[in-house]
């Protein structure tokens, strides 16, 4: 009888699944490496394409802050040139009042009464004077009194003026200049 050996044919077989083994190993771990560089380049692109937005933003944040100081040192400036034209306009608009204040005292003043003095600030309008007697210094409180511009006389002293006659009289009084309604402007 013959004697077959399958020994080294069983050996071979061994041989080649433990290369084709080995080879598959080597070749899942090359891919393992591969797909752990590739996962590694796209994830550090993704984060250098988010460090660049994330740039890009706050580089456009730092201009929109930049104008809207600018905005806000603008309306600063338009507000304070509005309260610069207010007053402006206050002062056009009260120009003619102290020419029809001086206009309602020179037509208020009776015979007889003489201003020394007449200063004005605020509202008010003092006035110092000389008077034949006390009843022209009553007539001339009444006649402010009843004037359209002026109201509120007080009289603040009155004393002898002994060195102009015997019934002269310096006095001194404020009034309260008071604007008339907008219709008894329009009607004069």
């Amino acid at each position: 009888m013959a004697n077959i050996n399958l020994l080294p044919w069983r050996e071979e077989l061994r041989a080649e699944r433990q290369r084709t083994f080995y080879s598959s190993l080597g070749l899942a771990a090359a891919l393992a490496v591969l797909i752990l560089v590739v996962a590694d380049r796209v994830v550090g692109m993704q984060i250098d394409h988010q460090n660049d937005r994330n740039r890009y933003l706050s580089d456009n944040i730092a201009l929109v802050d930049a104008r809207v100081a600018e905005i806000r040192d603008l309306r600063s400036q338009r507000q304070l040139l509005l309260e610069r034209m207010r007053v402006i306009q206050q002062l056009q608009g009260n120009r003619p009042i102290i020419v029809r204040v001086l206009d309602e005292l020179v037509r208020t003043v009776p015979d007889g009464v003489y201003y020394k003095s007449l200063s004005a600030s605020g509202n008010a309008v003092s006035i110092e004077g000389i008077a034949e007697s006390n009843n022209r210094v009553s007539s001339l409180m009444r006649r402010l009194d009843s004037s359209d511009w002026l109201t509120e006389p007080a009289l603040g002293g009155v004393s002898a003026a002994e060195e102009l006659g015997d019934a002269a009289m310096r006095f001194s009084l404020t009034v309260q200049i008071r604007l008339p309604k907008s219709d008894e402007v329009a009607s004069e």
